[in-house]
């Protein structure tokens, strides 16, 4: 498998799909307005945030593990503006999946795609969030020396892939 911390790797499908969310959302929406589309292609927007917010969620326990690993080690302060942005970020993903499946059970067309439209806003604030997450990530990963000290951390039974390197010398 990998010797790198679990966190890193999950982070990505979040952050990717929270870039893509407001362009998938316009997409939809426009061609559901033009009737290109029927209205049920909207569970696609739906199906989408549900795994963006999975995903954000996956990496949130990741990061969990991870943030026992590097105490001591980082700055407090910074691991909780990274804790408390992604905090912020899932709230955000889980108001805007909530709007996008409302979409789908409104009876009335106008009202359908006015919450549609609200979707496609709420995806940007969470695009947004998503942003201030990564950015608050970078600072911990740069700034603060967390990948030092994540390597430096034992990470298994063993001691993981630092041990691993002082067993070769």
């Amino acid at each position: 498998m990998t010797d790198l911390p679990l966190h890193p790797l999950v982070v990505h499908l979040p952050v990717a799909l929270a870039a893509l969310m407001p362009v998938l959302t316009v997409a939809l929406l426009v061609a559901w307005r033009t009737g290109f589309l029927p209205r049920r292609t909207w569970t696609l927007a739906v199906a989408l945030q549900a795994v963006l917010l999975l995903g954000g969620l996956g990496a949130a326990a990741a990061g969990e593990d991870d943030a026992e690993r590097i105490e001591g080690a980082v700055a407090e302060a910074a691991i909780e503006a990274h804790e408390e942005a992604a905090d912020l970020f899932l709230w955000g993903a889980g108001a805007v999946l909530a709007l996008a499946a409302a979409t789908l059970f409104v009876r009335r067309e106008g009202a359908a795609r006015t919450l549609a439209a609200l979707t496609v806003v709420g995806s940007l604030g969470v695009l947004f969030l998503g942003y201030r997450v990564g950015h608050a990530g970078g600072e911990l990963v740069y700034r603060h020396g967390a990948a030092s000290a994540l390597s430096a951390a034992p990470s298994g039974p063993a001691g993981g892939a630092a041990a691993e390197r002082d067993d070769d010398d």
